[in-house]
């Protein structure tokens, strides 16, 4: 077990091309888009950045993880090159992707590269989907999962929550289920405007509720094949109530937000996040190295975990500490209360 626990992952954006203009997305926002980078690390610099990650993990004696994504990975030039480099590392990756360009040939080439998985988003049923991401992008990932299925990649089916979509999770999950994906989750909507968090955040208590309801789901479909990820924080908070999860008295952290702690995301231009899902540049991995911004000001901020509004005084705060994210896009604050947590 390393000094961080087993594993420390890096999210890599390697471009902010993409073919959909998601209404929630981070990147396209109306907020963002004029700022958004044109510049991409060459294939030199991409091996660079692997790299450090290796050195980095080695100090701290953890394992790296690495999620390929974008915008929409296969439009960067050197993807190909990259994944290849990747594999004579023995890197474990996955590729967090549009259905798009999956093809039979694509497909071959992640088996051989050491994919280890594939995920793709169905935000809601089709209609839905297709008007919160593309048109036709619902049916596409469908046909996109079963090639990856052929091959045998582990496919991913991820959901972003608001209250444009959040009554139709259910009815998604029972239709993923039934088409064999490997792993289902869901994340909560980041508003990029303190407006978007009025009008798409869900309440305190219609979060719950919601909670509730999918619980019930997951349970009446446990003995299918689909695992179902825990990745929002607050669903720490249910299970404890519900007398599920139990803590103990230990005072560090255990589970909870990696934000700052076994995470960072890699922008483009090489700017590195605390998290992508919120501003929240802690240094350029072309100058720096990994150890450098872990242990730098800048990033260590993100771990005084007892500054958390409406954690700090929490009995959960080492198990879960909700999402900040969202308290950044709704709030304009990190460190303010998360939004939809009901207990503090």
């Amino acid at each position: 077990m390393g000094t961080f626990g087993r594993s420390f992952g890096l999210q890599w954006h390697l471009t902010d091309q993409c073919d959909q203009r998601c209404k929630h997305c981070y990147i396209w926002s109306k907020k963002e888009k004029v700022k958004l980078s044109k510049k991409k690390l060459n294939l030199e610099q991409c091996v660079s950045v692997v790299d450090k990650f290796f050195q980095f993990c080695e100090s701290f004696k953890v394992d790296p993880i690495f999620g390929i994504t974008g915008g929409d990975p296969f439009l960067f030039p050197a993807i190909w090159e990259l994944l290849k480099y990747l594999h004579r590392k023995g890197a474990p990756f996955i590729i967090l992707g549009n259905p798009f360009y999956i093809t039979p040939d694509i497909c071959e080439k992640l088996v051989n590269f050491g994919c280890r998985g594939y995920q793709m988003s169905l935000d809601g049923l089709e209609q839905t989907h297709d008007t919160i991401r593309k048109k036709g992008s619902f049916k596409d990932t469908f046909r996109a999962l079963k090639i990856l299925q052929s091959f045998k990649i582990r496919t991913t089916i991820m959901s972003t929550v608001s209250r444009l979509n959040f009554q139709e999770i259910p009815e998604l999950i029972k239709i993923v289920v039934d088409y064999g994906v490997d792993a289902f989750d869901f994340a909560r909507y980041c508003p990029v405007t303190k407006e978007d968090g009025i009008r798409l955040n869900l309440t305190p208590q219609e979060y719950r509720k919601f909670l509730s309801d999918i619980w019930k789901v997951y349970t009446r479909l446990a003995n299918y094949r689909t695992k179902f990820g825990l990745k929002d924080h607050l669903w720490t908070l249910f299970l404890y109530e519900e007398r599920l999860f139990r803590i103990n008295d230990l005072d560090i952290v255990l589970q909870g937000c990696n934000c700052a702690i076994r995470h960072l995301a890699v922008l483009p231009d090489g700017t590195v996040y605390a998290c992508r899902r919120f501003k929240s540049p802690v240094g350029n991995i072309l100058t720096q190295s990994f150890q450098e911004i872990f242990l730098g000001k800048k990033l260590s901020q993100y771990r005084e975990i007892k500054k958390l509004e409406g954690c700090r005084d929490c009995e959960l705060l080492n198990y879960c500490r909700g999402c900040h994210a969202v308290s950044y896009g709704t709030f304009g604050n990190f460190f303010a209360k998360d939004p939809q947590c009901w207990k503090c």
